[in-house]
């Protein structure tokens, strides 16, 4: 298994737990946001891992809530290059092997956002909407070379992320909005 990010410290604790755990597993710092990263990767994991079967495209996660009317052009931008476009060029990046070979699986991740009005940015609900416009684009695509591609789209997740865009009151009342009355 390749664990992908940029935070050193979080990689390393991943790749140690996956190998305590039993598995074989190896961290690369790489920008999903950047081609060249992302190439690099490709053919680091190929040489280290052999073939990719899976791949989980899931960075991003920016869902910091904005008002529309104080978004601005250059968040809006920042949020579709991490949460759209990083899925794009992680898939590319893996996918013509795949192709190649007629075989393998494909997982995004979306967001309850992109599918109802939610406490988060527009700019984010519009990249989740396009991460699941793709997927059932290219799960059309590519499907019959043996490839299925899938998209899941949980709600909020408590993170530390979130803890810091929301006080424990707005938790709290996000929580209480879901028919279990709670985030996890």
């Amino acid at each position: 298994m390749a664990v992908v990010g940029r935070d050193t410290q979080v990689l390393d604790q991943v790749v140690r737990d996956i190998v305590q755990s039993g598995g074989r597993a190896i961290g690369a710092v790489a920008d999903c946001t950047v081609e060249a990263d992302l190439g690099w990767l490709a053919t680091r994991v190929a040489d280290e891992l052999g073939p990719v079967d899976i791949i989980a495209a899931f960075a991003g996660g920016n869902g910091m809530p904005v008002p529309t009317v104080d978004e601005t052009a250059a968040h809006w931008r920042e949020i579709v290059e991490s949460d759209l476009t990083s899925m794009f060029l992680t898939v590319h990046a893996f996918l013509p092997d795949m192709v190649q070979r007629n075989r393998g699986a494909i997982i995004t991740m979306s967001s309850a956002a992109a599918r109802q009005a939610a406490r988060s940015a527009a700019a984010y609900a519009a990249a989740k909407a396009g991460v699941i416009a793709f997927t059932r684009h290219l799960a059309a695509e590519v499907g019959p070379n043996g490839i299925r591609v899938n998209c899941i789209a949980p709600s909020a997740v408590e993170n530390d992320k979130m803890r810091a865009w929301m006080s424990a009151e707005q938790r709290q009342a996000l929580g209480e909005s879901f028919p279990l009355r709670r985030i996890r």
